[in-house]
């Protein structure tokens, strides 16, 4: 008979798994960037994420662990999010998030599908025309995507028989003004990087450039079987956000419920069952840590798209009254962490170097948790280039 875990011990699991019960020293930053990734939208989000898990994190010191030591990756990954996660376990990140079928990667690929019909072409293939040309295209070169997108959609134009060709240069419906070849390009990119042909330099300004893997990296990834690169992204998964289910895995990675049966039946000898909201699994290697994970003190401003509040299970951490406040289609704001509890949300503005965060709780908030929340609040400061921080606070 399944074990019956209560929320109270799963939540203090996820939190102990995720890095927010107590910060990791300096040199912990390549290892918190490990568990699951740390998704980087909107731009920033992953800096803020890194400083709710680890001491004395900067921008410079993530932009020279991407730039110099080239100990952290940035590209897109899971539900095709740009992410960060150590260079080590790029296969983990790219060959284990792609998808095993045709059918699997257009939905991963989700607002190809029309064009690609009408191109009469498996979208395996529109990729393999990229991989082709790209390499020529990017070579020795930074471009954004739409500088890359025009070079790239011109090469595989050429290609293309002449219905194809036609079709290529119409008018698309994903952006007023951009060909329909342009934007399969983009959307091709994003398999381009979990076949480690590109990945993203530091952002310039508002861009974020392409660059080659191999000319990026000092040396090439180790090449990773496919299976054991998918198995080790269930385990980060269900190490983070156990128990679980199936259903879950595939909504966080991005694929529907049945595409995701290659990645779960890779670890189903791993697993054990165990009873929380129906029936759910976990590691083997997770049980004790389960029954005996301690609770979390003190508070965290957590980042919009954090990687705690990217579990599925929403309701397990947030009241469904607050739910549409917490993640929101548009606009999402962080989420407000205290002693365990997400007990509100918070947005930033800044004018001149002053940043001024306000923080919207769900009930009322100690005086020891608005204190703590202040501090909090001047360790972001700097991360958003502002010289001091102003805290105001509201309930819902």
């Amino acid at each position: 008979m399944a074990e019956k875990v209560s929320i109270s011990k799963v939540i203090a699991f996820r939190l102990a798994a995720n890095g927010l019960t107590e910060r990791a020293d300096a040199d912990g930053l390549i290892s918190a960037a490990g568990r699951c990734g740390v998704q980087n939208s909107p731009p920033g989000s992953a800096l803020l994420a890194l400083h709710a898990r680890v001491r004395d994190v900067t921008s410079d010191r993530v932009t020279a662990a991407v730039a110099d030591d080239k100990t952290l990756l940035q590209t897109w990954s899971v539900r095709g999010a740009p992410f960060y996660f150590p260079t080590a376990d790029a296969a983990v990140f790219t060959t284990g998030v792609l998808p095993t079928t045709e059918a699997a990667m257009r939905r991963f690929v989700r607002g190809a599908e029309q064009s690609i019909d009408r191109l009469d072409m498996p979208l395996t293939d529109v990729v393999e025309l990229c991989a082709t040309d790209i390499v020529d295209v990017l070579a020795g070169q930074r471009l954004a995507i739409d500088r890359l997108g025009e070079q790239l959609a011109d090469r595989v134009s050429r290609r293309l028989t002449a219905k194809q060709r036609r079709i290529w240069n119409e008018e698309g419906p994903h952006a007023a003004g951009q060909p329909i070849g342009q934007a399969v390009v983009h959307f091709c990119l994003r398999i381009l990087t979990l076949q480690q042909v590109v990945c993203f330099a530091p952002r310039d300004g508002n861009t974020a450039p392409f660059v080659l893997v191999d000319e990026w990296l000092d040396q090439p990834i180790p090449d990773t079987e496919p299976q054991d690169a998918r198995a080790e992204l269930v385990r980060r998964y269900l190490h983070c956000y156990g128990p679980s289910t199936k259903a879950d895995f595939a909504a966080w990675l991005g694929v529907r419920a049945g595409d995701a049966t290659p990645w779960w039946d890779s670890v189903t000898s791993e697993l054990t069952e165990v009873e929380f909201d129906g029936t759910a699994w976990i590691l083997t290697t997770d049980v004790d840590e389960l029954r005996s994970s301690p609770q979390a003190k003190g508070v965290r401003l957590l980042p919009p798209r954090d990687p705690y509040t990217q579990l599925r299970d929403r309701e397990t951490i947030v009241d469904k009254r607050f739910r549409r406040d917490v993640w929101k289609t548009v606009g999402e704001p962080g989420a407000v962490l205290a002693d365990g509890t997400i007990v509100g949300v918070w947005r930033p503005r800044k004018k001149g170097t002053t940043l001024t965060l306000t923080v919207s709780t769900f009930t009322s908030l100690s005086s020891r948790h608005r204190t703590a929340l202040r501090a909090e609040a001047e360790g972001i400061a700097p991360l958003r280039s502002a010289s001091s921080v102003a805290v105001e606070f509201e309930t819902f």
